[in-house]
């Protein structure tokens, strides 16, 4: 398969070429030329659904900017109404069309000469969002789209003041990497105490949420909204009993990993007691990592290491680069967290990120990275329905990615001692990461378990929860006011549910294809491009299958890679 950066917008063919939507009336017609179409032959069938791939995609654009520019500036009033007019005048206007278009496709007698491999998960998904199709859920779940935006509009103006500096959250960070002490102790609890500022707000704004998700769930014909939503996230391929079980396993295989390395971080930092601000620091005299100054020189350090990895990466950063699709440091206003957003008709995506510096920066950096190639390959799909893959694999595709380019960090990190520093830390963090997955994974399941449960109850399950997930090394107490809201710093429980335990799934998908990279870097890059190229085209097991890799969640199987993970750790 050729590959190449130079990513061509998709030609429109139904829609004018000019065409820009601005209101309801002016895209309606489309839609209803769609649902009155007769479907004659299999010739007519194929038209019908290019078209509503193309209609699909420009909609899909549409809406991606309007999200994009209201993450860039939460502080513009203006961009923020035309996210919420999109989201409340015209999705859900769209909503019955879309049904009525599910209906007539799989109403067709025609649908049964769609034999193609890559038609099955197409066909499965478009009847699983008629099964969940409700009238009335249509307000409801463009109220939710709105009101989970907020979430980014009281993080972004969260800052604190250092050394006279006011900074934002993601940027005051990077003091808890100081070789001093008491230094990242005073910024952790500034960070703690901004966070409580606004913790009744955020309470507020997830009770809101929380309360409108199970009403959904509720007309759905669903008990609660966690078995809703793993319908609507089409989890065919695993259940909420092997969720339970991926906890366990965290507890009983990776927590004594992570244990063994904050205690060895406290021998080195010669501590007698760890605490959370210690971890992250280095010994005194030895200067925190500090990759690069600007975004513009992430950028240029980041195509050189993909380059050097496969030259198609490096061609698609650099493509992004030059459309403007990227957007990587951490300002006053700007919405936390970082993302890759596909545009599907002009098929380059958008890197989202809050970039102050740090090792973590550069993580971030070759992760979204790693999500912006997966656009790249999958662009060329028929259907816009085809490119829209799982998101464990998603997550395989930019997890991976930050392994395989660790070699290739010489970009980064001038020295041998910088080099090693900085492979030890992504290693401990693909070990560490997995407790805070369970956390919040184990966490969605007891809320939407218990829809109706108050704060308090919401927060002795918090307690207990994270509880069960702290290392017994790391010394907590005192510290209980920053930790009992510390759920409330993680986005995804406000705009994305139950999305997480797929950074999970994924990370032993990327520590599969890294151990198959290790043997023959050019078998796992090719594997790693094949599963890529399939976009949504395969169900997830298929999908793990053509990268190499077994689609599993035993005890045994997580075993086994976090014991390989801790011998390459052990072997720096």
């Amino acid at each position: 398969m050729k590959l190449d950066a130079n990513i061509k917008p998709l030609h429109r063919q139904f829609l004018p070429e000019n065409f820009k939507i601005t209101d309801w009336s002016t895209l309606e017609p489309y839609f209803k030329d769609l649902a009155g179409r007769e479907l004659s032959d299999k010739q007519a069938l194929d038209q019908w659904l290019q078209d509503i791939s193309e209609l699909e995609a420009v909609v899909s654009e549409e809406a991606c900017w309007r999200q994009i520019n209201m993450t860039r500036d939460t502080t513009d009033t203006a961009l923020a109404e035309s996210f919420t007019f999109f989201m409340t005048e015209i999705q859900p206007k769209m909503q019955p069309y879309a049904d009525q278009l599910n209906r007539k496709l799989i109403e067709s007698p025609l649908s049964n000469e769609l034999t193609e491999p890559e038609y099955f998960t197409y066909l499965r998904n478009v009847k699983k969002n008629i099964e969940l199709f409700r009238e009335e859920n249509i307000p409801l779940q463009s109220e939710l789209a709105v009101e989970a935006q907020q979430f980014g509009a009281i993080a972004g103006k969260m800052t604190v003041t250092v050394n006279d500096q006011e900074y934002t959250l993601q940027q005051a960070a990077k003091f808890l990497e100081s070789p001093d002490r008491a230094l990242r102790e005073s910024v952790y609890r500034k960070i703690g105490d901004r966070r409580l500022q606004d913790k009744d707000a955020l309470d507020d704004l997830f009770d809101s949420l929380l309360k409108k998700r199970h009403q959904v769930a509720l007309n759905a014909g669903f008990e609660n909204y966690r078995d809703y939503r793993f319908a609507e996230l089409g989890r065919f391929d695993y259940s909420k009993e092997n969720c339970f079980q991926f906890h366990e396993a965290v507890r009983q295989h990776v927590l004594p990993l992570v244990d063994k390395i904050y205690q060895q971080k406290k021998e080195k930092l010669g501590l007698d007691v760890l605490r959370p601000w210690d971890i992250d620091a280095e010994p005194a005299g030895t200067e925190p990592l500090r990759p690069f100054n600007t975004g513009s020189e992430l950028v240029e350090k980041a195509i050189h290491c993909f380059n050097e990895l496969n030259p198609f990466f490096g061609d698609c950063l650099q493509k992004m680069n030059e459309m403007g699709r990227l957007d990587l440091e951490s300002r006053k206003g700007k919405a936390p967290g970082g993302y890759n957003c596909p545009l599907a008709e002009t098929g380059a995506p958008f890197i989202f990120m809050n970039a102050a510096g740090t090792m973590d920066d550069v993580t971030t950096m070759v992760h979204e990275g790693g999500h912006a190639i997966h656009s790249f390959l999958t662009h060329p799909l028929k259907l816009s329905a085809f490119k829209e893959y799982p998101t464990e694999i998603a997550e395989v595709a930019s997890m991976s990615m930050e392994l395989f380019s660790m070699e290739h960090w010489t970009a980064f990190f001038k020295t041998p001692g910088e080099l090693k520093r900085a492979h030890e830390q992504q290693l401990e963090r693909v070990l560490t990461i997995f407790p805070w997955i369970a956390t919040i994974d184990q966490f969605q399941h007891w809320i939407y378990e218990h829809p109706t449960h108050t704060r308090e109850e919401r927060l002795a399950a918090w307690q207990t929860i994270l509880a069960s997930f702290t290392p017994s090394t790391l010394d907590t107490s005192g510290l209980e006011d920053y930790r009992n809201f510390n759920w409330q710093r993680q986005l995804h429980l406000y705009e994305v549910p139950f999305y997480y335990i797929e950074y999970g799934i994924a990370q032993l998908g990327a520590i599969g294809l890294w151990q198959q990279y290790k043997k023959d870097k050019t078998q796992a890059l090719q594997h790693y491009i094949q599963a890529l190229s399939l976009g949504g085209t395969r169900p997830l097991p298929q999908l793990f299958e053509a990268a190499g890799l077994r689609f599993d969640l035993s005890p045994d199987h997580i075993k086994g890679l976090m014991e390989f993970v801790k011998g390459e750790l052990d072997g720096l």
